[in-house]
């Protein structure tokens, strides 16, 4: 494994870490989303520049826009739930409760 590889795969990992053991936010995981989907693009375009093929240069385009509309679908529900419930812990919200 080249450093490269281990820099993203250890990125990737650490946002995954951290979103399945501090979720006390919803602010933190947002950010632990959007800094794995960054390792994403950055891993993806990389990988593109290195095969030098024109019919997959267009992925990591794709992959952008789709963690744009994440992030902005993301924190529309982070002022929501902050204007309907006054906070944005993960623990007070009890969206999935009957």
């Amino acid at each position: 494994m080249t450093s490269t590889h281990f820099a993203f795969t250890s990125v990737f990992l650490l946002g995954l870490t951290g979103l399945a053991l501090h979720r006390v936010h919803l602010l933190s995981a947002l950010l632990c989303l959007e800094g794995m989907m960054l390792s994403l693009y950055i891993a993806l375009s990389l990988w593109t520049l290195q095969l030098e093929a024109m019919t997959a240069s267009t992925a990591p385009m794709y992959l952008l826009a789709f963690s744009a509309c994440e992030a902005s679908a993301g924190l529309a529900l982070l002022v929501a739930t902050t204007r309907t419930h006054g906070t944005d812990r993960l623990q007070n919200l009890k969206l999935l409760q009957c």
